[in-house]
């Protein structure tokens, strides 16, 4: 019987999570949302990262009209399987998802401080509630660790923490940190460790309101809508950081690495392998790199499928078979209805997603 898993599912954290889950020294900055006036605002590290529109972090099966209007509430509005581990079984239940594979909401905005200290504790406390949450049903519930990768130091004691209770992979920030992209040397205590444990690094979207992820800014800007933003968003952020793995030699020096690209789709992987192979073969001279980059791709990296997406046939061919995975991205904003969207291909992508995250 195949077992159907889900790669890209999301909680919504509860508006209190770090109220009540945050080192008592650092409650008075907590992430929280409050409300004045009908109007909602989540604060980060004592600033205001979003108001007004904060339900549309969720809001899978809300009127987008609504939403965008102010007129929903992040509290109130969004489903109770959005935070509640019962309600997400039942939820899987009915969609005929056996395990799903859990991302943060929040806790991959942005932290808007310096204080490193704070942000570790967000960190902590995050990933403290979350496996909580998967301990309701630790064999249909795996949880992905966020560590502050600002902090390397911390970031490696929280994902040795992490990879201890339990969880299946590490969320990656699809960006340079402090200068160093995603594949340099520089974060090799955490690539060596996530190939210890055989567990994926993570790369997932990311919603940024400014910095280095937001890879059209000056198009932003302009408001072109969300269909440009959502559209270009999840490739945008993610063919420069899969691309940082492996011309940064990741793979040379982690060869049983897995890194998997969550929420762009898998389109868009025979096109970057065609690519970067092309300009190896006319820079090879002068590179370092051992071996074609689509080599490494077809051995080391993962693609999550979307729903609706019509070349995950040709992209199983062209980049493997067990290559490609499945997700959902319940209950963001975007997502798509699973019954109306399941792909022919469904069930080899979900064998992969069990392979994977050792499920």
């Amino acid at each position: 019987m195949t077992v159907f898993i889900d790669c890209d599912a999301h909680v919504l954290e509860p508006a209190d999570l770090w109220l009540r889950y945050l080192e008592p020294k650092f409650r008075d900055r907590a992430i929280r949302v409050e409300e004045a006036d009908g109007i909602e605002k989540l604060i980060i590290g004592e600033e205001v990262v979003l108001q007004g529109v904060v339900a549309g972090l969720g809001g899978a099966e809300d009127s987008k009209a609504e939403l965008f209007a102010g007129k929903r509430s992040y509290v109130r509005d969004n489903p109770e399987d959005s935070f509640d581990p019962l309600a997400r079984l039942r939820r899987m239940d009915s969609w005929g998802i056996e395990k799903s594979v859990l991302f943060p909401t929040i806790c991959i905005l942005p932290f808007p401080t310096d204080d490193q200290d704070l942000a570790n504790a967000y960190c902590r406390a995050y990933n403290t509630w979350i496996s909580e949450f998967c301990q309701t049903d630790p064999q249909r519930l795996a949880a992905v660790a966020v560590v502050n990768w600002h902090d390397l130091d911390e970031a490696t004691r929280e994902l040795d923490r992490c990879l201890k209770l339990g969880f299946r992979g590490l969320f990656v920030p699809p960006e340079t940190v402090q200068g160093h992209r995603p594949g340099s040397t520089h974060f090799d205590p955490l690539w060596a460790r996530l190939q210890e444990a055989e567990a994926p690094g993570c790369f997932h979207v990311i919603v940024r309101f400014g910095g280095a992820a937001v890879p059209f800014a000056d198009w932003h800007a302009t408001s072109p809508g969300p269909v440009f933003s959502f559209g270009l968003g999840g490739t945008g952020q993610l063919m420069p950081a899969m691309t940082s793995v492996i011309v940064d030699e990741l793979f040379e020096r982690f060869p049983r690495c897995k890194v998997v690209s969550v929420e762009a789709g898998c389109g868009y992987a025979p096109y970057l392998m065609d690519r970067l192979d092309a300009k190896y073969e006319a820079f090879k001279e002068i590179l370092s790199l051992k071996r074609r980059p689509s080599e490494y791709i077809r051995e080391n990296c993962y693609f999550v499928a979307e729903q609706g997406e019509r070349t995950i046939g040709t992209t199983l061919d062209l980049v493997g078979e067990d290559r490609i995975l499945w997700g959902t991205d319940y209950p963001h904003v975007d997502a798509l209805n699973v019954s109306k969207n399941l792909p022919r291909e469904f069930e080899v992508l979900a064998r992969n997603a069990g392979r994977v995250f050792r499920l």
